[in-house]
């Protein structure tokens, strides 16, 4: 039989950590928390929920996750975020992994995004599938904003059925306020990969591709009225982010 142990990372989650537990409950052998000293309830809710709370010090997404990993005592790893749930056709998807044998080392989702109350399934949304179960010591996480996983020998992987269900954007104010501090984060990589940044076509073209892209070509006018916030504030955020790495590289430059 298949073991897993669930690691999930923390900052003030009260309003999400709960569902996150109940819903990786039918499948953990075990479940990790480590959180970033929240100050609201996610640790009365997670001890509450049975987890394995832990307390460590911000330092990045990668050194979260790479932290829980190693405390997890189970052969395999399911990583998932505090704003996400297991759709039940997942939960049996992960309840038969269990019980059967298998050639892979690692498994893909597909996750499903709720965009202030309304499940987002075009603007390029949809499936975005996440690399989120594998083998012990077979994976790594590297980067800082968009962290990534990095495979120790050869990747063998396979997808589950059923959603990873995102519950990220509960305002269109969160998504505003998320994607502000983000940029910020994004433009000093762009500085720290020496990307060229040309204004015509990164601050000026670049939001209007953006928006054509996931409007029309990735059918975000289907998901109507929140379609277009996302496809609208998709581009500003490009915008936010090559104008930030501009600015950098010309107040450097003075």
């Amino acid at each position: 039989m298949n073991s897993i142990s669930v690691v999930i990372i923390t900052f003030n989650e009260e309003a999400n950590i709960g569902r996150c537990l109940e819903s990786v409950k039918p499948i953990a052998d075990e479940i990790i928390v480590v959180d970033s000293f929240s100050t609201d309830r996610t640790k009365e809710i997670a001890l509450n929920s049975g987890a394995n709370f832990h307390l460590r010090a911000w330092e990045g997404y990668s050194a979260a996750k790479n932290y829980g990993n190693g405390l997890a005592t189970k052969e395999w790893i399911l990583s998932i975020d505090a704003d996400e749930a297991l759709s039940e056709e997942l939960q049996n998807s992960m309840i038969n992994f269990k019980t059967s044998d298998t050639e892979f080392n690692s498994f893909e989702v597909n996750r499903l995004t709720n965009y202030c109350g309304y499940w987002v399934r075009h603007c390029g949304w949809y499936p975005d599938r996440r690399l989120r179960l594998w083998q012990k010591n077979e994976v790594s996480w590297r980067g800082d904003l968009h962290e990534n996983t990095v495979f120790k020998g050869t990747k063998r992987t396979s997808n589950l059925k059923g959603d990873l269900l995102h519950y990220s954007f509960p305002t269109i104010n969160h998504h505003v306020s998320r994607l502000n501090s983000y940029s910020e984060i994004a433009a000093e990589q762009l500085i720290k990969s020496n990307k060229k940044i040309i204004f015509p076509i990164h601050i000026l073209l670049n939001p209007i591709t953006t928006f054509i892209k996931k409007y029309f070509i990735q059918l975000g006018f289907l998901d109507g009225y929140y379609g277009f916030i996302i496809c609208y504030i998709s581009a500003f955020a490009n915008f936010l982010k090559y104008s930030k790495a501009y600015h950098l590289k010309k107040s450097s430059r003075s």
